[in-house]
């Protein structure tokens, strides 16, 4: 669902850059004063880049020429609650923004919105509610599900509304929601499976690493911390060196979307310096474009992309947690001063 820079008038790129932005700034402020925050840094970083190599694999929907991803806002806000999830998918998107060419970088705040907001704050409320008198396999299944289909639901009603807003003539807004709703309803679904899956296995594994509110996950763990982020770190490693190149290679469901209103998968961009300006940048800091090498059809180049993606991921992760951790020390000792 990462938007192009075509899809939003500057306006409307630059209001969203500024909602994510406080949205952003706020979830640090709550973030510093987590008492276990500091226990979280490496399972931020780990599962950043899970979501990161996840969102490589576009799989199919039967029947309909479309394909989807993980979003992966849920995943990330049941592990590390709503402000460390939105961080950590903060960092996903910038990454994947200006690394590697996927979604506009006018578009970033908009991205950032659809795909992280809906994800991390909503899907973090209905997971609060539903684990409310204890956790259980059945319930993360359900939680799983239920907030992956409504927080992709909202998300693509977003999309929808921003273009409606740019004043994006070809795609008009009651044809484009009917294309794009009905499409994110089946990419939800499946999303919802495997995000369950993920957090049933951490569950039985190391049940304390997810979020829960201020209430104690009562079970006990198979393995030790290390093991299960070790375990972990080799899913990523194989997902994104290895899956990544058994993707889909449909168009996914805003593609698809945009296409059978326009015939075309892209919207054409404007002559307008703001996008020229916003081009010219994204083209200076891409290094694998379209997670790929450049002007090469080399398989290796995915893997290659996946691989790198998922290690600066991590290392930028790493150090916007240490950053927040040490700023928290810092905030502490002028109080007791």
């Amino acid at each position: 669902m990462h938007m192009a820079d075509a899809m939003l008038s500057p306006a409307v790129g630059a209001t969203m850059y500024v909602a994510s932005g406080l949205v952003a700034a706020y979830s640090i402020n709550k973030i510093r004063k987590e008492e276990d925050f500091k226990k979280k840094i490496p399972t931020m970083g780990i599962m950043g880049a899970f979501v990161f190599a996840t969102q490589m694999v576009n799989f199919t929907i039967p029947g309909t020429g479309s394909s989807g991803h993980l979003c992966g806002g849920l995943l990330l806000s049941s592990i590390l609650g709503p402000f460390g999830g939105f961080l950590s998918m903060i960092g996903v998107l910038l990454i994947q923004c200006l690394f590697f060419a996927d979604g506009g970088l006018l578009a970033l705040g908009a991205n950032i919105w659809n795909m992280a907001f809906y994800g991390c704050f909503i899907g973090s409320l209905i997971w609060k509610f539903i684990m409310k008198n204890g956790m259980s396999k059945t319930k993360i299944i359900l939680a799983s599900m239920l907030g992956s289909v409504l927080t992709l639901q909202l998300g693509a009603f977003s999309v929808t509304l921003e273009t409606l807003a740019s004043g994006v003539t070809q795609l008009p807004f009651g044809a484009f929601v009917l294309a794009m709703q009905p499409i994110h309803l089946a990419i939800g679904l499946v999303e919802g499976l495997i995000t369950s899956a993920v957090l049933c296995f951490i569950y039985e594994a190391r049940p304390e690493i997810l979020w829960n509110g201020n209430n104690k996950i009562e079970k006990e763990a198979r393995f030790s911390y290390k093991k299960t982020i070790a375990i972990l770190s080799c899913l990523v490693v194989i997902i994104a060196g290895g899956f990544s190149l058994l993707a889909s290679s449909n168009p996914d469901g805003l593609e698809w979307s945009i296409e059978k209103l326009t015939g075309n998968t892209e919207i054409e961009s404007k002559e307008n310096n703001v996008y020229q300006t916003a081009q010219s940048i994204q083209d200076t800091t891409t290094i694998l474009p379209d997670y790929s090498f450049e002007n090469s059809d080399n398989s290796l180049g995915t893997s290659v992309s996946g691989i790198v993606g998922c290690i600066i991921t991590v290392v930028f992760l790493l150090i916007v947690g240490y950053i927040i951790k040490l700023k928290r020390k810092k905030g502490s000792y002028l109080e007791n001063e």
